[in-house]
Parts: C-alpha cells; structure tokens; sequence
C-alpha cells in the first residue's frame, strides 16, 4: 500500500476506552477501506484531515541527537482516540491513515554508529529514503483535497512535507516553524538538522519564518547566513519576547503571518521548543504549552495553512509514570488545529 501501514479497525478497537454516556472519538473516526489504493481511500472519505504517522528516528541519529522519536505517533494516537468526540472537535472529521514502513529502514539504522562517517553516511541515504517516502505520501493526500497532520519522526520530516505540499499545488510553498533551533543548516548529507534548507535550496521552500529562535543555540555563521536571506528566511527569538520583552508573542505572530500567508504553508512545531516535553533536545527554557496551543490555532484557522506537522517528541525517554503526557500535549495540538479549521 504505497509505503503505508494502514491503521485497522481492529486496532482502533484495541486502542479505544469505552465508557457509557460518552462518545470517544474512537468510535467515530474514519479508517481505510484495505484493498484500496491511496488515491481511493482517500477519494471515498468525507474525512477533512488526513492522519499520518512517522515511526523514526533516523534523522536525528543523524544529526547527533537523542533518539526516541519513534514512539511519538502510538503515544499520540492512543490519547488522542480517547478524548470526547463532541461539538467543539468531531472525530468524524478525522481519517487516520496509517503510518510509513519504516521499520526496514530503523534495523539497518540501528546498526550504525554516526560517530563513524562511513556509517553517518549511510544514515543519510536512509533519510533521504524516508524523504521520498514522506514527499510522495503528503503529495497524494494534499492532491486529494485532504488536509495532512504528521505525527512523529525527526524534524528531517519537514523536507518531505514542504516538498510534497510544493508538487501538490505545483509551486514552491511556505513554512512556519515554532522551534527553539533554525533546522537551516549546512546541506551536509539529510538528517533533522537542515530539512529546511535542502527545501530552500531545491526550490521547494519560499518563505520561511522561525518562531522563537534560541540566541544561544544558534551559530554565528547561520545568523549570517539568515541575514543574507532576510527577504525569504525570517526569525524572531525567543529572548525578543519572553526573555527581554521587546516584542510581543501576538505582535510577532502577525509578522510571521504576514510572512507566509500569501502562498499555501505548513505549521511546522518542534516539541523541543516546549519545556519539560521529552525530545531529542529537551529544554527546560521556551515557550509553554498554551503559547503552543494559541500557535496551532493561530496558522492554522487560515485558508492557506495546508498541514501541521508535530515532530521530536520522545515519549519513551520519560522513564516515569506519566509518558503517556508527552502523546496527551499532540493530541491537544491536533485537535487545536481540526478547532481552527471548522470553527470558523
């Protein structure tokens, strides 16, 4: 099925808490019809949002980080198919797809040492696997007239969002990404550091703005890089607002959605921007999850905000009892961004 696990209504089963005088929206979102191609699931379903996971972590083993991101989209999607479906958010307006076949890819990765260039090599390649993989997925669903939400994997994903979304509407698109790091890094071989400048430089990114940079994590030589592109790359950091106040968190969306709105975009959230959320560069600084949440809505109740992607969230480095908060904080934000689009 085109690289895609599909989601079963036996699993949905599996997943779902029932409880009478409620309804979960597990009793009412859409799975595919197996024995179907992509294009005619997504054809038959009256479904609006589209939901996709990505089991990896390859990209960030490439880029030297913490793996766990894996886990992210069965976390999520377990809190999520638990909460009420009700007016305010309708699981009916829900298909929840499957996930990409990575599996293959995670055991040759899992083998390889990116310390060792010869290995961090071969990293690269499988990412660029998984970019084909994610570009061709979100291009299907975004031609279909559906609207994408990506769970999981490394922020490496990114590349294969804002590429597919490209060849769907046949022009380069823009991208807003709330994140703590810029991910517009040298193009060294793909890994979740630079999915954004593989994007800009191949033509498929237009406009780019980062929300909430950190001062201290970013290089000289990028920020050099970013005011050399300030007419297409844009920033503000996160000590503009919260540290030094010489911004405000309102004023600098609207800057930033001054920046993207005239073409179609992506919302791009780093969960490693949010303190205390587990991820492959946890902080204990940035912004809350309210600001996050107020973020979603924001973009997303645009007619061109055409995906959210939440990437870096590592449910299994939590080692205490509450792991499952880290998948309760995306379902929040998924249906912060289904609220956006049918509330208005």
């Amino acid at each position: 099925m085109e690289s895609i696990k599909l989601f079963t209504s036996s699993e949905l089963a599996k997943m779902t808490n029932h409880r009478s005088g409620e309804v979960k929206f597990g009793e009412k979102v859409h799975v595919p019809n197996t024995g179907h191609n992509l294009s005619e699931i997504l054809k038959n379903c009256d479904a609006k949002f589209v939901l996709l996971g990505i089991s990896e972590d390859i990209g960030v083993k490439a880029n030297f980080g913490r793996v766990g991101t894996s886990a992210a989209f069965k976390s999520s999607l377990k809190s999520l198919l638990n909460i009420q479906h009700n007016k305010f958010c309708k699981g009916s307006d829900l298909l929840i797809l499957g996930e990409l076949e990575v599996e293959e890819f995670m055991i040759e990765a899992e083998k390889l040492n990116p310390n060792v260039k010869e290995d961090r090599k071969q990293l690269f390649k499988l990412v660029e696997k998984i970019d084909k993989e994610v570009s061709h997925a979100i291009h299907t669903i975004v031609s279909a007239g559906k609207i994408p939400i990506i769970i999981g994997g490394g922020h490496n994903n990114a590349y294969g969002n804002i590429k597919g979304l490209a060849l769907a509407k046949g022009k380069p698109v823009n991208a807003i990404n709330f994140d703590a790091h810029s991910d517009f890094r040298m193009m060294e071989g793909r890994h979740s550091g630079n999915g954004f400048s593989y994007a800009f430089e191949e033509g498929f990114l237009k406009n780019y703005f980062i929300f909430g940079l950190h001062e201290s994590y970013t290089s000289k030589i990028l920020f050099n890089t970013l005011k050399e592109l300030n007419e297409r790359v844009n920033f503000i950091t996160y000590e503009e607002i919260e540290i030094r106040k010489s911004k405000s968190f309102e004023e600098e969306m609207l800057k930033a959605f001054s920046f993207v709105k005239t073409d179609s975009f992506g919302i791009e959230l780093d969960l490693d921007a949010i303190p205390g959320v587990y991820s492959s560069a946890m902080t204990l600084s940035g912004f809350n999850v309210n600001q996050a949440r107020e973020f979603v809505h924001f973009f997303g109740k645009h007619k061109n905000a055409s995906y959210l992607h939440i990437c870096e969230g590592a449910p299994d480095l939590d080692t205490t009892n509450n792991n499952h908060l880290t998948g309760k904080l995306i379902a929040y934000l998924i249906t912060d961004f289904m609220k956006s689009k049918t509330m208005n």
